[in-house]
Formats: C-alpha cells, sequence, structure tokens
C-alpha cells in the first residue's frame, strides 16, 4: 500500500522553503529556528514510532472489513470514505480538546508559540491510536481498506497547507473548505477562539455543530499553560505528567474525573478562565543558540530526516533489527537536541551515545543485521547509564 505521506515529504519542505522565502519578502518574523526543530522532531518521532504500529493498525482495520455490515463498492465507496473519514476527523478532533487523556496526546500539535507550514508536522505519537477506534467503525459499514487508507491520507495531507500565516481569507471558498483564516483561529489562545474550527477538510460540521468562529482579531498560538521546554521527548510526555500529578493530588472520584473532564476544569468543580492576550504581551521561550550549535543540529537536521524517510520507505523491506537500531538513533538525536538547546548537564552524554550508536548501525549496515541488535543493545544502555549519572550528580550536588 503506497505511503503518501512519505511520498510528500519533499515537498513539505519545498514549501517550507517557499513559506520562508515569502516571510522574509514581507519582512514577517512567521520562522524561528528553535521551534521550527522542535515541530519537525515531534513529527520524526510520530513517524518513526509509527513504523512498528502500522501492521496493528491496518490488521485490525481488515479483520473487522471481512466481518462487516454492508459492503461498498465503486464510487459509492470513495463518496462515503470522503465524507465519513472528514465527520469522524470533526468528532474526534472536538473530543480531543474537551476530554482531559484524550488533550494529553493532541496538546503537542498545538505547542508551538508559531504558527507555520512545519507546525502541521508537529503531531503527537498516540494520536494514530486514539482516532484508529473512531476509523474502525468505517470498516464494519464496508469502506475498503485501500479506499479508507488512501482517503484518510489525503486528508492528512490537506491539513498541512491550512498551517500559515501568508494566505488571508479566500472567500467564497471558506463557505465549503477548511482554510489557513479558520485553522489560525482553531490554534488561537484568544478566549473567543478556544475550542472553535475542528475540521479536516469541510468546515460543514463547525457550522452544522455550532463551533464555527470566523478570523475576527489578531490571533495568538501556543497553549493558556505554556510548554517552555524544547525537549520533543518531553513534549510528548508533559501533559501526561501533569494529568498524573493533578489525579494524585485530588481526592474522592476527582482523581478519576480529572482524566474525563475538560482541559479548564480543576478537582472541586473549578474552572481555569483564559486571559485575553495580545502578541505584544506573549513572552515565547526562546532560549539563545550560538551559531556553532544552530549550523551542527542544521546539519544533523538533515540527517535525520533522510534516517526517517528512509525508515518510512522501507517499513516492510529492513530487518527489524535495523528497523529498531535506526528508529533509537533518530529518537536519541531528536532527545539530544533538546537537551542541547535548553543547555541540559545530560545533553553530551546523550549526544555521545547518539555517535556511537550510529557508527554501530552504520558499521552493522554494511554487514550484519544480528550485529547490529547486540551494537544496538551496548550503545542504548551506554547512553542511558551516562545520562542516569549525569542526572544524579545533578539532583545531588557534592557538599
Amino acid at each position: 500500500m503506497t505511503n503518501y505521506v512519505a511520498l510528500a515529504i519533499p515537498v513539505f519542505f519545498l514549501l517550507m522553503g517557499v513559506e520562508l522565502w515569502v516571510a522574509r519578502r514581507r519582512r514577517a518574523p512567521v520562522y524561528r529556528f528553535n521551534d521550527a526543530l522542535v515541530d519537525l522532531s515531534c513529527g520524526m518521532t510520530q513517524q518513526a514510532l509509527l513504523v512498528f504500529a502500522v501492521g496493528v493498525l491496518g490488521a485490525g482495520y481488515l479483520w473487522l472489513y471481512q466481518r462487516r455490515l454492508w459492503t461498498l463498492r465503486g464510487p459509492w465507496a470513495w463518496l462515503v470514505a470522503f465524507f465519513a473519514v472528514d465527520f469522524i476527523y470533526y468528532w474526534w478532533h472536538r473530543l480531543s480538546h474537551r476530554v482531559n487523556f484524550l488533550w494529553a496526546v493532541h496538546v503537542v500539535h498545538h505547542q508551538s508559540e508559531d504558527y507555520n507550514l512545519a507546525v502541521a508536522l508537529r503531531q503527537a505519537v498516540l494520536s494514530v491510536w486514539t482516532i484508529w477506534p473512531f476509523h474502525l467503525s468505517l470498516a464494519l459499514i464496508g469502506v475498503p481498506p485501500v479506499v479508507f487508507a488512501t482517503v484518510e491520507s489525503f486528508s492528512t495531507l490537506y491539513q498541512f497547507w491550512i498551517h500559515t500565516e501568508l494566505i488571508g481569507k479566500l472567500g467564497w471558498y471558506e463557505r465549503v473548505f477548511n482554510t489557513p483564516s479558520q485553522h489560525r483561529v482553531h490554534h488561537a489562545i484568544n478566549p473567543r477562539y478556544l475550542d472553535r474550527n475542528y475540521a479536516a477538510t469541510l468546515c460543514l460540521w463547525d457550522r452544522v455543530f455550532g463551533t464555527f468562529q470566523e478570523e475576527c482579531e489578531e490571533t495568538v498560538f501556543g497553549l493558556v499553560k505554556p510548554l517552555q521546554s524544547f525537549n520533543p521527548l518531553w513534549a510528548q510526555l508533559q501533559a501526561w505528567a501533569a494529568l498524573w500529578r493533578a489525579s494524585r493530588e485530588a481526592r474522592g472520584l476527582d482523581r478519576l474525573r480529572v482524566f474525563f473532564k475538560g482541559p479548564d476544569w480543576k478537582p472541586g468543580g473549578l474552572r481555569i478562565e483564559a486571559s485575553e492576550v495580545t502578541r505584544g504581551a506573549q513572552r515565547k521561550h526562546n532560549p539563545v543558540l550560538p551559531p556553532g550549535l544552530t549550523g551542527y543540529m542544521a546539519a544533523n537536521l538533515v540527517l535525520a530526516v533522510a534516517g526517517t524517510t528512509f525508515l518510512l520507505f522501507t517499513e516492510l523491506t529492513l530487518p527489524l533489527p535495523l528497523q529498531l537500531a535506526l528508529a533509537t538513533l533518530v529518537l536519541l538525536t531528536l532527545l539530544g537536541w533538546g537537551g542541547l538547546m535548553e543547555r541540559r548537564r545530560w545533553a553530551p552524554a546523550v549526544e555521545l551515545g547518539r555517535l556511537a550508536l550510529g557508527v554501530c548501525v552504520a558499521a552493522a549496515w554494511l554487514r550484519d543485521a544480528h550485529a547490529a541488535a547486540a551494537l544496538l543493545s551496548a550503545a542504548v544502555a551506554l547512553a542511558l547509564a551516562l545520562w542516569f549519572l549525569r542526572t544524579r550528580s545533578a539532583a545531588h550536588p557534592a557538599t
């Protein structure tokens, strides 16, 4: 089955280059290197781990399809799939903003305080698992697996271009389809914009179910409570840690309610009110990077994107030990970036472990896949040991 998202990766970067060029001509501060790097890192984390999940996801859909209630064929299959995928996305997306354990997954996509095409690639590792139960209903009504996979892929691809500040309103087109203007509202933290415009391709569902909002004031992006971190792996976990902490501090049934209530709910029935915010008053998390470090990470970004793309294209043919080694190398690269940008004491140890693993993977690629597994285990153990020692020494400094 064709992986359309993997095929589109060169187009993604081409369009990001065009956006950056246009933004500079307009003198619009659309991109920051550190923020865009984390956006891409979250996307690579998701895609690298998805390689090991796609078989389970596909098998589950196929199993239910073989027990379908109806059979859809020809144009009807495509038509039903288009509207059903879009309708399901709307409700999954809406629930992901209103139910805390779903929000803990989806929040990753909203953490960036910028708004550009790189933000479209900032995805949560677990999002495919939270929408999967919704998609299984399409198997039961008879949407063929190939039709579903194709329509769902193009729905995802459509949503890439709406993540930009450089395209204004589009007139009549906005009456039917989701656009950059409408999606800017969705990503904004202005009180009047919160929990609006959940659309994927069609804005029909927002208009029907009362969640549509026109863009009518300057948008401010990010979270009501900012992440304040450029660690892409912590970005995936931070909301879960906060949710677990809130549950432990709650009493009685509130310990369970905290997972099912909305992000604006607090134990005791209190509500968190969002305050008015402007771009001028917003203070973005923006650690300054030395030029040498910026160049080093930019060069490694090229390698990480190449490695992730290769992993996607060979997910059905590459031996499992090499898949694991390559995925681990990508994840260590992304973790190291976060630590280096925030000058964490453990970052050099992770970076050394990553470089050692890179040498091991290269050697094993030329020789033997079984050797790769052994070298991978040794390199990961070394990196984790060094990281543990560094964090322990930081937590308990010598007196």
